[in-house]
């Protein structure tokens, strides 16, 4: 199992696997009549880098000059680009732990860390028992949960509907050459091998996104998890594989079993080299995970006030499905004068400047929409009820 101080290796790897992501469109993109979609066209054109947004928030003077954080495995990679840059261009330390999102919850409502990180937004119930106030959810960048396998002579590409994945996570597929997955994939030979299903063990929103999806469009999953409420989440009774800690843990085994199959952010399956596959959208069109696609789930949602809201199953055309947004946790109300100002400033940052680093590690930059509704959350965080940014 891979550890925490993997973070930047996994980085380093997965800028250079940019290319690998988004640079080929052989065998991607087909739709469900067999034709080739646009989405798989959009990734050989390696649309969508650096978005230039302005910081409108300018530096406020009097901040702490160290913040900490905790959660979210899966922007642990942009994570650790940030916050290397951001001490490099305004001399502030930022902490974070990868700790999985679960984790990341437990620890703002402890107060042990300055802000949490989660790639699905807090409950209702979760909200109500945070003990110190009001939490905003501030969207901080948008990536891809991807179908990650280790099949002898199967390549990248290998082509996944939602109802097949659902299958084969409740243990209704066993096998590499059951019919559903040979009929996806004409063409190509799979083996008669065991599937060897891995998860995340700990609590984790790379987890909800990917059960998000599966409640959606598996009614085989619902009905085996025994129903809506028990088949999405952070925390699920897994029918049946092999537990992992945070995405470091779940690319590990994949990478270390044959006949492996899992779920991991993108960044994680180019770090490790691993062969991950197509996903059918809403639309029926096969689609390769990228900057691009990534960023076309996000295009004909609506936002609630809060912006707590699911990303997956888009219904562009080209979006890839199984899209998320790992959401910065923070009291609205701050008590700390030094704090409240480093959180504002190093968000304002994040939300600007930082957008531009998303895409050299395989995440993509907020759209324009929701990067404006993510600084409209920053402009709510108050100290002692006055408003910190001016």
């Amino acid at each position: 199992m891979l550890g925490k101080t993997t973070i930047t290796a996994v980085v380093a790897i997965a800028a250079a696997g940019w290319v690998t992501a988004c640079g080929s469109t052989s065998n991607v993109g087909a739709g469900s009549n067999g034709q080739t979609a646009q989405a798989g066209q959009i990734c050989g054109q390696q649309a969508a880098a650096k978005p230039g947004y302005p910081r409108t928030v300018p530096k406020i003077d009097g901040g702490a000059n160290t913040l900490s954080g905790a959660g979210s495995t899966f922007v642990a990679p942009v994570m650790s680009v940030w916050t290397k840059n951001y001490s490099q261009s305004d001399g502030v330390q930022v902490a974070y732990q990868s700790i999985g999102s679960g984790g990341g919850v437990q620890q703002i409502f402890a107060g042990t860390v300055d802000f949490g990180a989660s790639d699905t937004p807090m409950k209702d119930s979760e909200l109500a028992a945070a003990k110190s106030g009001a939490i905003l959810h501030i969207p901080l960048t948008l990536g891809a949960v991807v179908p990650t396998y280790n099949v002898k002579g199967v390549r990248t590409g290998l082509k996944f509907d939602g109802d097949t994945l659902g299958k084969i996570f409740a243990g209704k597929i066993t096998k590499w050459n059951d019919p559903a997955l040979v009929a996806l994939n004409p063409g190509i030979t799979l083996p008669d091998q065991p599937i060897a299903v891995a998860h995340r063990s700990d609590g984790s929103g790379t987890t909800a996104v990917w059960t998000d999806f599966l409640t959606k469009e598996s009614p085989t999953w619902v009905q085996t998890l025994g129903g809506p409420d028990r088949s999405f989440g952070k925390d699920i009774a897994w029918p049946v594989g092999i537990g992992g800690k945070g995405n470091e843990g779940v690319s590990g085994i994949i990478n270390q079993t044959e006949g492996g199959i899992g779920y991991v952010e993108l960044a994680y399956a180019l770090a490790q080299n691993l062969n991950y596959g197509q996903v059918k959208n809403k639309a029926g069109n096969f689609i390769q995970p990228c900057v691009a696609t990534i960023t076309a789930g996000t295009q004909g949602i609506a936002y609630p006030r809060d912006l707590r809201v699911s990303l997956t199953d888009g219904p562009n055309p080209n979006a890839y499905p199984i899209t998320g947004t790992t959401y910065a946790l923070v009291y609205q109300n701050q008590t700390n004068a030094p704090k409240a100002k480093a959180l504002v400033n190093f968000f304002a940052w994040v939300l600007s400047t930082g957008q531009d680093d998303a895409a050299s590690v395989n995440y993509a930059p907020l759209g324009k929409d929701l990067q404006g509704l993510a600084m409209e959350q920053v402009h709510k965080i108050t100290l002692n009820g006055s408003p910190v940014a001016p």
